[in-house]
């Protein structure tokens, strides 16, 4: 009798094991680059995981978020395969599929979109004792542009392109972080920095409270640019959301916009594409209280800044939702 137990005992746990084995098996891993953890793109790559993770049973995805260099970091990875899933300004989206800028001659052509996210602001910050109230000012002056691969860098050379100025030649470009530029120009070693972040944001909050005076300087004239670049546009800095800034009292600064996106690979599963975006859009309401920058995005909003082809995993959720034809 006890043999007869044991056996059946023994039967059972082995089948458990194998089931649990399987199960272990068929789950689907995803992993989303995102950007510096002081971005807004770290904590919203970590908004979709909660989200998808709290549907692991019905999914069988596991999703899981790295801080990255960011958007032509995200791109690079995603195009070798390892990650997943990138956000990516909509600007370095549209080089690589197009394959121009860091991307010449060299196209990613597995390059797919999910959806839009918050809008973002090409944000210029300048002590006040440097003089830099307009972009022209910076001339003999150290600004940080941002760090290689990054879209920061990416849209403060195009911005002072667009003006004739040069760094090493005008002025001089630093390549610091994000998350470095805030004391750095605080420690007076530099003049200014560009950051291209939704907001409100935390470092801008960090660099305008300082006891170094700061403002945020417009960026304008750049139509040439906005021609060019259709993943551009005009938008503005509302002040209310930094009170401490030199300017705060000018109510609102114009400067460069554009989306941020959600990215992935022609390669991956559709069916973990199609289970991302359908738990976004169900649950956009919830998403959007996880960051202040997401609050303006809308269901016909995410599929704004698209430059790559849809990928068809999103594609399928977007017609059952009626969002698309």
């Amino acid at each position: 009798m006890f043999k007869s137990f044991f056996a059946a005992a023994l039967s059972a746990a082995m089948l458990m094991t194998g089931t649990i084995a399987t199960d272990a098996m068929a789950a689907k891993f995803a992993t989303i680059g995102t950007g510096g953890i002081t971005g807004v793109y770290y904590p919203t790559g970590g908004a979709i995981a909660k989200i998808i993770n709290a549907k692991k049973a019905e999914y069988n995805i596991r999703a899981s978020v790295e801080s990255t260099g960011g958007s032509k970091f995200n791109i690079n990875a995603i195009s070798k395969g390892d990650l997943e899933f990138g956000i990516a300004q909509a600007d370095t989206q549209y080089m690589a599929v197009k394959g121009l800028g860091d991307w010449k001659d060299k196209p990613v052509s597995k390059l797919r979109f999910v959806f839009a996210l918050a809008p973002e602001a090409v944000t210029f910050v300048a002590a006040e004792d440097s003089g830099i109230k307009s972009l022209k000012d910076v001339k003999g002056k150290t600004v940080n542009l941002g760090d290689p691969g990054s879209g920061n860098r990416v849209n403060a050379l195009q911005v002072f392109k667009e003006i004739g100025l040069k760094p090493g030649e005008d002025f001089r470009g630093e390549g610091l972080k994000p998350a470095d530029a805030p004391h750095t120009l605080q420690d007076g070693r530099i003049d200014g920095f560009f950051y291209t972040v939704g907001h409100p944001n935390g470092n801008i909050k960090e660099a305008t409270a300082g006891k170094r005076k700061c403002r945020i300087v417009p960026i304008t004239g750049m139509e040439n640019l906005l021609k060019q670049s259709p993943y551009y546009s005009m938008t503005k800095i509302d002040m209310k959301q930094y009170p401490d800034a030199t300017n705060a009292a000018d109510g609102t600064v114009e400067t460069l916009g554009m989306l941020a996106t959600f990215v992935t690979s022609a390669d991956v599963d559709a069916d973990i594409v199609y289970a991302i975006t359908k738990e976004v859009v169900e649950n956009l309401e919830e998403f959007k209280k996880l960051h202040p920058a997401l609050g303006a995005i809308t269901k016909e909003s995410l599929l704004e800044g698209r430059t790559a082809p849809l990928h068809p995993g999103a594609e399928k959720y977007y017609k059952e939702a009626g969002l698309i034809k």
